[in-house]
């Protein structure tokens, strides 16, 4: 029988940590159109802090062997958030956010394993873009919905530079597949991305703390 593609296996490993990411209590509040956009708008703060650092990474893994080929700028999202939060918080919105805690904690194994591994640059990265590829979408057709808010404060959800998701998921699996990594590393980069996982629910159940201040009337 022929082995199990590295793509799936990262996949189904990550399954269960993927599912509740998906349904914490700050996504849910989110996706049930409870909050009020100033609400959705802290998040866009945390993102910008984790893909600033993240993408920092990628100009690191710019001419590793391993690294460089996920490094793929159309994917970029740092210039999308800058003016999603000049829409949403003004011309001075740097001076107004602030990561959370686990924001902070994100950030710093961003900068302690995504800079010189290019597995745990991999393991973030795939966190991160194919979740936004997929379920993020969700988000960003609940901000047009809910708040009429399409271009500028919205843009972080815009992959159209990529052309088709599907062809590009399918190049990205191969990526996966075809990175040189013995059974050993593999093992490292799956405990890697269950651990970006958890970091990303840390970061949301951050945010839950604060949800009644920004219940929707």
């Amino acid at each position: 029988m022929p082995a199990v593609a590295f793509s799936q296996t990262l996949r189904e490993s990550t399954r269960e940590v993927h599912d509740r990411a998906h349904h914490s209590s700050y996504m849910n509040a989110l996706l049930n159109g409870s909050l009020t956009l100033d609400g959705y708008t802290r998040l866009a703060e945390q993102y910008y802090f984790v893909y600033s650092t993240l993408e920092q990474a990628a100009e690191a893994m710019a001419a590793d062997r391993v690294g460089a080929p996920f490094v793929i700028p159309e994917l970029h999202r740092t210039p999308s958030l800058v003016a999603d939060l000049e829409h949403l918080l003004g011309p001075s919105w740097q001076d107004r956010i602030e990561p959370v805690p686990a924001t902070r904690e994100y950030v710093r194994r961003l900068r302690e394993v995504a800079f010189d591994w290019a597995g745990g640059f991999v393991a973030h990265h795939y966190t991160r873009y194919l979740g936004d590829l997929a379920g993020g979408q969700v988000v960003g057709a609940l901000l047009k919905r809910q708040y009429g808010i399409t271009g500028a404060g919205a843009r972080f959800y815009d992959f159209s530079a990529l052309g088709s998701p599907s062809v590009f998921r399918k190049r990205y699996r191969a990526l996966l597949d075809e990175a040189a990594w013995g059974a050993g590393e593999r093992r490292r980069v799956i405990a890697e991305t269950q651990r970006a996982f958890e970091l990303n629910i840390a970061v949301l159940a951050d945010l839950a703390e604060s949800l009644e201040n920004y219940r929707a009337a």
